[in-house]
Order: C-alpha cells, then sequence, then structure tokens
C-alpha cells in the first residue's frame, strides 16, 4: 500500500485509472464534485473502488462542510450551513449550539454513508482571527477555542454515530493566516503565548481518528518550512505539544502555498512525518510520479490508517434523515436573522 489518497478525474473509473489504482494500492480516495452526479451513480462508484481492492472499510473521503464548501448539493441532496452559524447560536444557548451541531453533522454522515463515503474532512478546529484571510470565515467554529474545541466535538461524534469518521483541520491552526494557502504560503509571525490559543481545540479533541496539517509557516516554531513538510512541526508540536497519536494527512498537495513537483511535495510530506500525502487532482502523470517515488506506508501509518477506519460504528436504527434536519433548524431558528 502506498501513503497516499488520490483524486479521480470523473464520475467513474477509466480503464488507465482502474489499472493503476489496482497495482499503487493507494491507502484512499477523496471525491469532488466532477464525480458526482446522484445517490446511483456515486454509490456504484464508492462500491467499484471498494471492490477494486477488497477493503470494506477503504477510506473514501470528501469535503462535505457545509456552506461554501460542499461537493454533493442541492437539489439531490440537503443544504447545510457553515460552521459560523453554530457558533452564533452558541452564543445565545450552548447546549443548543452543541445539539444542533451534532444533529446537523449526524445529517451529513447519514447522507455520506448513504453512498458508501466513509470519511469527511470536518471538523474545522482553527480558532477565527479578526483581520485573517477569510479562506477560513464562516467555516470556523469561531473566535474562543474552548467553543470550537465543544463544537468540533460535538461534530466529531454527529459524524461517528453514523458510521463516518471525521477529520480535525488544520493542524496546528489556520486561523491567523493572513492569505488564502489555495494561493500563497501564508506566515504566521505570532509568538508561542499566541500560538497556545490555537493549539487548544486541537489539544482537546487529540484522540480524534484523523487530522490534516495546514500549509502554513509558523516562525515561531519552523521560520523555514510550512507545517506539512517540516518534521520539527509534526513530531514536536503536532505529536507533541498537541498529543495527537491518530493518522495524519496533509492539505491538498496541489495548493499554490507549496512550491515543487507534486511527487516531491508528497515524498517530503511523508519523511516529513505524515502519515498519508493528500493528492487531489486525478491528473495521471502527477499519481504515477507520486507512487513511484513514495515507499510503502510505514507500520506505525498503516496501524492508524486501521485504527482510523475501525472506529466507525455500527449505524444503529437512529433518527430519519428529516428528523435530524428538522432538530437543527428548530436549533437554529433562535439565531436572529
Amino acid at each position: 500500500m502506498k501513503p497516499v489518497i488520490f483524486g479521480l478525474c470523473g464520475e467513474t473509473l477509466t480503464s488507465d485509472e482502474r489499472a493503476f489504482f489496482a497495482e499503487a494500492d493507494p491507502a484512499g480516495y477523496i471525491l469532488f464534485r466532477r464525480n458526482i452526479v446522484d445517490r446511483a451513480q456515486l454509490r456504484a462508484l464508492t462500491d467499484d473502488l471498494r471492490a477494486l481492492h477488497g477493503r470494506d472499510d477503504l477510506l473514501i473521503m470528501i469535503d462535505q462542510e457545509g456552506g461554501r464548501v460542499a461537493r454533493m448539493q442541492a437539489p439531490v441532496w440537503p443544504s447545510f450551513p457553515p460552521g459560523a452559524l453554530f457558533d452564533r447560536l452558541y452564543e445565545i444557548a450552548p447546549s443548543s449550539a452543541i445539539a444542533a451541531a451534532r444533529a446537523n453533522a449526524r445529517a451529513i454522515a447519514a447522507t455520506l454513508a448513504e453512498v458508501g463515503i466513509t470519511v469527511d474532512a470536518l471538523p474545522l478546529l482553527d480558532v477565527r482571527q479578526d483581520g485573517a484571510s477569510d479562506i477560513m470565515g464562516d467555516r470556523t467554529l469561531g473566535a474562543e477555542p474552548m467553543r470550537v474545541a465543544a463544537l468540533g466535538r460535538a461534530v466529531i461524534e454527529g459524524l461517528a454515530e453514523e458510521g463516518v469518521v471525521g477529520i480535525i483541520k488544520h493542524m496546528p491552526g489556520h486561523g491567523r493566516a493572513m492569505v488564502d494557502s489555495h494561493h500563497e504560503l501564508p506566515i504566521v509571525t505570532a509568538d508561542e503565548d499566541a500560538l497556545a490559543i490555537d493549539l487548544a481545540p486541537f489539544q482537546a479533541l487529540k484522540d480524534a481518528p484523523i487530522g490534516m496539517t495546514a500549509h502554513v509557516v509558523y516562525t515561531a516554531w519552523d521560520p523555514d518550512l510550512p507545517a506539512s513538510l517540516s518534521p520539527s512541526v509534526i513530531d514536536t508540536i503536532i505529536r507533541g505539544r498537541i498529543g495527537f497519536d491518530g493518522l495524519l494527512m496533509s492539505d491538498d498537495l496541489d495548493m499554490k502555498a507549496l512550491k515543487g513537483s507534486i511527487p516531491e511535495l508528497a515524498a517530503a510530506t511523508v519523511a516529513a512525518g505524515c502519515d498519508l500525502a493528500l493528492n487531489c487532482w486525478g491528473r495521471m502523470d502527477d499519481m504515477v510520479g507520486i507512487a513511484g517515488l513514495l515507499p510503502e506506508i510505514g507500520v506505525e501509518a498503516r496501524a492508524r490508517l486501521d485504527r482510523a477506519m475501525a472506529s466507525r460504528r455500527a449505524v444503529p436504527d437512529g433518527p430519519p434523515l428529516d428528523e435530524l434536519l428538522a432538530t437543527r433548524d428548530a436549533l437554529l431558528a433562535m439565531v436572529p436573522a
């Protein structure tokens, strides 16, 4: 198995993808709008991936946050609100906000589980800071670390109740970035005391099964390398100070924050201490190059992958989707328009 998550180019596997994926045996896959038509097509695609590898617990992930980050969209699937709405409710009624976040996460997970998706890149534990780039903005769960942690835990637990594994992101914190890491490299110059605020939600949820790194330079910890490529940040901060021992993946290697060829970046993230490299765009040349440069997945990384996927709960007969959405909406109705 190669320690990488690959994207796909379309709505079904091409013959080239099928042959390459069978040989390379990536740890998992990530899906985007280009891969999605409707329930029947999406379920057939995820079933095809599982059959290709003979792994019922195959990591198949998606970014289904709600708000402006939603790969599965109306009218086929419900619309989901951004994280900031739960933060606004928390200001009025904390317990209601936690219940709403949990119901919303269960509803998201129910729609994912139905089509065979096993992992969602949610929740964001980035603590929002005034003046920072809007790339986080209303996607975040707030500006107060323990509120972010409380809502984030509700999301993780809600996803798990419907058989979907959550990902805490973006470690060790993207909330101070002044530029969008999709387009350029953010450099955070905050000192150790300030950065303790960013670490706090991740420390509170350090037992989460999966985490994702940030393509951000933190000069207090490593003035030269972004967290995804920094052995120091991954070992000392993420594994050490945060205490995270779950499966650690990079953010997307195609983001413009990183410089270099995609295969070289994949190898560098794994060498730095990420368990898995994330390559989203399904470009065959890049994927072949990655498979050629990456070693086989390490023993510890494979154990973390297996633990993460084993954390999926057997799904009991829970509330139907309409009831979960109604519960969420009744609670969110408390938020002033």
